[in-house]
Formats: C-alpha cells, sequence, structure tokens
C-alpha cells in the first residue's frame, strides 16, 4: 500500500477495514472472536489433540534419526 492509501499497481484507493470507525488492530479482533459472555474462544478438543498428536510424532521422528 503507498503511503496515500492506494493501491501501488492501480493507484485505487484501499479500504480499510474498522471497527465502530477506528482502525482494526490485532486486540480487536480477539473482542471479536469472544463469545456472548465475553470470554475468548478455545482452540477445539480436535485440534487440541492434532497438536499433541503432531508433536508426539515430530519428536518420534527425531529419536528415529539417532537410533
Amino acid at each position: 500500500m503507498a503511503a496515500d492509501g492506494s493501491c501501488p499497481r492501480c493507484a485505487q484507493p484501499v479500504e480499510s477495514h474498522t471497527v465502530s470507525g477506528r482502525p482494526l488492530r490485532g486486540s480487536d479482533l480477539r473482542r471479536l472472536a469472544a463469545d456472548d459472555d465475553g470470554e475468548p474462544e478455545k482452540a477445539p478438543w480436535h485440534f487440541t489433540l492434532l497438536v499433541v498428536l503432531l508433536v508426539a510424532y515430530l519428536g518420534w521422528r527425531v529419536v528415529d534419526i539417532f537410533l
């Protein structure tokens, strides 16, 4: 994006994303992803299981290198 907020290729203005008239920031994304009680959403159980299995598999691959 150019300094004036336009596309460097076609010189068209780039639409900025806003929340209540303010620029969108990372902390706003966390608040937008929160549930109705204001608590942040947790990762689903199957995603956590996938990460654990991936770490176990990669750990075994490292051990297998030295065997």
